[in-house]
């Protein structure tokens, strides 16, 4: 018999959309497509092509705020469904049954526990 293999970080393998990695990808290439568009209708007034690129970049960040809301969710979803899988992963390998619980830094340690936090 043979075992499955690990899943390519491209997939996502509860199917419900893109990988991290195409999320990313799809992410940054509309971010690009905003400052080229935006370098282009000032070109196309007359502003000089640095100066155009350069406000392309610093008018891209807020524009794109808005026009990518959808996509940055779903980039967040991606990610968090990235850090959820790591963590089974890690979980598996020390033998534990589920996902380790991360202790909140700001609390004091249980009874008998030392106390770790950097004061």
């Amino acid at each position: 018999m043979s075992t499955p293999g690990p899943t390519p970080p491209d997939t996502d393998p509860t199917g419900d959309g893109p990988g991290l990695a195409t999320t990313i990808a799809l992410y940054a290439v509309a971010r690009i497509a905003v400052v080229a568009v935006v370098a282009a209708l000032l070109v196309a007034a007359g502003v000089p092509l640095l100066l155009s690129v350069l406000l392309g970049i610093i008018v891209a960040l807020p524009l794109s705020m808005f026009l990518f809301r959808g996509l940055r969710a779903r980039l967040d979803r991606a990610v968090e469904a990235s850090r959820a899988r790591r963590a089974q992963v890690r979980a598996r390998l020390r033998g534990d049954d589920g996902p380790a619980q991360v202790p909140d830094p700001s609390e004091p340690p249980a009874e008998g526990e030392p106390d770790r936090r950097q004061e």
